[in-house]
């Protein structure tokens, strides 16, 4: 009989493997924050990069890493080469193709009856993602059987993260007539009511020097919030410093860039709901510009061969239905240059003066484009509807 080291069950497990940067680890504890929030089971999470789901979530700092801890409802585990497991929950989630412990496995298999195994896959708009969803795959030595989970922007698939009160919460932000300004003026920043507010969020960009002249010159003043990542070094390199951090304030013409700390998940939807036009990067921030209903600018993760081209132009395709031909031209060819893809070779300063000139009609769009995606189920939901027809079933 296998033993474990708590009778506990919690009816959620989720396990996450952090890759690289935040996204894995920013859906995953977004999702067993949201599952946990709605009292629909205990909610177990395993995450083996510590620092990094301490950066997204500064109260895990005081959760014992050997011995775990509670933070907002969800159970936090290390998750560790030497992995004993807990009694496995009722459905398990293996979030981003991570591999489940040889351990772990075999404690789900030697349960009466076996959990529910789901793998939740990565986000992607592609036309084959509605035909994967939802697909069963058996153990080739175990009696259990997974199903592929997938994220996605239509009924077939599995919604995209979003918590029950978030869009309430952003309108009631905005609401507020001190709002956005208050907002700025606790981090010591102040621009006139007619900038262009931009956040830049992203990994290296070698174009951002030629970028950042463009703004220089612009005949509108910029100003540009720029939370600690990757990029700052690029930033650093386009305005000719050896180092920037977080409080830093450079003006240059009419662009002011404002380098700001690395925040947590609820402060990051504030600084995109405090700008006109956000730039995001990977999975978590994408989707959290689209309901932040604002333009924005995508940087997909980079992948061998290119293969992210792919799914960057099966995003456009969906994203720039119903726009103008002129401002779905000028996001795409921006969107392009800004992730080295475009065909005729345009530089992100080259595309820019015909994205900024389509501003406000992305600014509908993208609201518009918001709602659509609400009126869908969201992920935890979805998820959770998807599990109970596959218990039923089972029975």
């Amino acid at each position: 009989m296998h033993r474990f080291r708590s009778p506990a069950r919690p009816r959620w497990e989720i396990f996450c493997q952090v890759v690289d940067n935040f996204g894995d680890i920013g859906v995953c504890w977004r999702l067993a924050t949201d599952l946990a929030r709605r009292g629909g089971g205990a909610v177990r999470l395993w995450v083996d990069e510590w620092e990094a789901l301490r950066r997204i979530c500064p109260a895990a700092t005081a959760v014992d890493e050997r011995a775990g801890g509670s933070v907002q409802g969800v159970e936090l585990r290390r998750w560790t080469s030497a992995f004993v497991p807990l009694v496995p929950g009722e459905i398990v989630v293996e979030a981003f193709a991570c591999e489940l412990p040889t351990a772990q496995l075999e404690a789900m298999a030697a349960l009466r009856q076996a959990p529910l195994w789901i793998n939740l896959e990565y986000l992607s708009a592609e036309a084959w993602v509605a035909g994967c969803h939802g697909m069963a795959s058996p153990h080739p030595r175990l009696p259990l059987v997974k199903h592929f989970f997938f994220p996605g922007f239509d009924a077939g698939t599995g919604g995209l993260p979003r918590e029950a009160d978030l869009l309430a919460r952003r309108d009631a932000w905005r609401a507020r007539p001190e709002g956005r300004a208050a907002w700025l003026a606790a981090r010591g920043i102040a621009s006139s009511p007619d900038a262009l507010r931009v956040s830049l969020f992203a990994y290296e960009q070698p174009e951002l020097p030629a970028l950042f002249d463009a703004w220089t010159g612009s005949g509108r003043e910029m100003l540009v919030l720029v939370p600690e990542s990757r990029v700052l070094g690029d930033v650093q390199r386009a305005l000719g410093r050896e180092r920037l951090q977080a409080g830093d304030r450079v003006v240059r013409g009419a662009l002011t860039a404002c380098v700001l700390p690395f925040t947590d998940q609820a402060g990051y939807d504030e600084l995109l709901w405090a700008c006109e036009l956000n730039f995001v990067r990977g999975e978590d921030s994408f989707v959290r510009a689209q309901w932040a209903a604002r333009p924005f600018v995508w940087q997909i993760y980079p992948q061998a061969d290119a293969a992210h081209h792919d799914k960057l132009e099966a995003f456009l395709a969906r994203y720039l239905q119903g726009l103008p031909a002129a401002e779905a031209d000028a996001l795409a060819r921006f969107w392009r240059a800004w992730n080295g893809c475009a065909p005729d070779r345009a530089t992100p300063a080259e595309a820019w003066p015909a994205l900024a000139a389509a501003l406000p009609g992305l600014d509908v769009h993208a609201r518009r484009w918001c709602d659509v995606q609400a009126a869908l189920p969201d992920l935890a939901t979805a998820l959770d509807t998807f599990c109970s027809h596959i218990a039923h079933a089972a029975r």
